[in-house]
């Protein structure tokens, strides 16, 4: 696009230093070079920003990956994050039973003690009713036997007493011991619960940490792709507002090809040529104090020079009325503030001179057929606040 506007440039270029007055050929080809320089700028910043958005886009891309990337992380640590929770309620669960044993144990093993501490002191007790009761000693209680049988069978029985107390007193102290044994493997094994429960307690904090730590990494690539984002959309405007400045630019430098074009192949009248009817003076000075009165004298005796080269121009009507209502050439006629000066005269008496000068055949803007205010890019004859080309 850009080489075929900057052929289409040299061959107009071209085409008018060949048709036009030298004077006006370097004003028409230095405007449509100054244009043509800012379309070839307003091209090049376009093409940087696109590069910009460009860069923006994949540095989006990469913090969406490394985003991603992340959220895989944390998918994984929320479920070992998961499984540890639910073992340490086992755990939990497994330490409560475990106690409740313990208690149970406990309870068992008291008792335990109890009836061992109660069949001693049963024993003792018998013990002492066989051989120290109501001061008769074991020698005089087997005297008094009756006969050898009964001695015999006395004796007997008192032995079997005494082999049962001492039975039933290891039982219940192996008993004891047994539940003894119980209680500290019980211990141990709690103890290693609780080992286990500390362990995956520090194993859950490691894991929760990473997983903060984790979520905040995804925030922070999530508040980074925002801020990306928002820059592509400023970036995006502001392709959007370069595209439009140079569809601007571009037409502006069609128009002014037009233009050169137009004032190129006119065919210019002298002024001895033009017959001035009784109402031009008045159109004309009305004209100059709505376009320029409030310029200097010399920019007033320019829109009037204006006026009067486009007569003097076999490209547009020959007559001072004709030119000035013209579709759509003077804003003053558009808008209705010509109609009002008219109505009112309000022309002054130096747009009443100016407009003498510039129907005399004076010109100081040449063959100027153009002015407006100023815009980048457009060069011509400045007087006051207008351009004239």
């Amino acid at each position: 696009m850009r080489s075929g506007w900057r052929r289409l440039a040299a061959v107009v270029s071209v085409c008018l230093l060949c048709a036009m007055a030298p004077q006006d050929t370097a004003r028409a080809s230095s405007t449509i070079k100054s244009i043509q320089e800012k379309i070839n700028q307003a091209q090049e910043e376009k093409k940087a920003t696109e590069e910009a958005k460009e860069a923006t886009e994949k540095n989006i891309g990469g913090l969406n990956s490394a985003r991603n990337s992340l959220q895989g992380q944390l998918n994984g640590l929320t479920e070992d994050l998961t499984q540890i929770s639910e073992n340490l309620e086992q755990l939990e669960s497994d330490i409560i039973d475990k106690n409740a044993e313990i208690d149970e144990t406990l309870e068992q093993l008291e008792q335990a003690r109890e009836t061992e501490e109660k069949q001693y002191a049963d024993m003792k007790t018998r013990l002492r009713f066989l051989y120290e009761d109501r001061n008769q000693t074991y020698l005089e209680i087997l005297v008094s036997a009756k006969s050898f049988s009964g001695l015999m069978n006395q004796s007997l029985y008192v032995e079997k007493l005494h082999e049962y107390d001492r039975k039933m007193l290891l039982q219940y102290k192996a008993q004891r011991e047994a539940i003894e044994e119980l209680e500290a493997r019980l211990e141990e094994e709690k103890a290693h619960l609780e080992e286990l429960q500390a362990q995956a307690q520090a194993e859950k904090q490691k894991i929760t940490e990473s997983v903060n730590s984790t979520r905040n990494g995804i925030a922070g690539y999530t508040s980074q792709i925002a801020d990306a984002e928002a820059q592509a959309d400023v970036l995006s405007q502001q392709i959007e507002a370069q595209e439009q400045n140079l569809a601007a630019l571009q037409k502006q430098l069609q128009e002014e090809i037009a233009k050169s074009r137009l004032a190129a192949n006119s065919v210019w009248r002298d002024i001895s040529e033009v017959t001035f009817d009784e109402n031009d003076r008045y159109l004309l000075a009305n004209l100059i104090y709505c376009e320029a009165g409030n310029q200097p004298y010399d920019g007033q005796v320019a829109v009037g020079a204006v006026v009067i080269n486009r007569v003097l121009s076999s490209v547009y009507p020959n007559t001072v009325s004709g030119v000035i209502y013209q579709y759509k050439q003077f804003a003053p006629v558009l808008d209705g503030h010509l109609a009002l000066a008219l109505a009112q005269n309000r022309a002054t008496s130096a747009c009443y001179r100016a407009a003498d000068e510039a129907m005399s055949g004076f010109s100081n803007v040449g063959r100027c057929v153009y002015f407006r205010t100023p815009i980048p890019g457009l060069t011509g004859i400045q007087i006051g606040g207008h351009i004239f080309y």
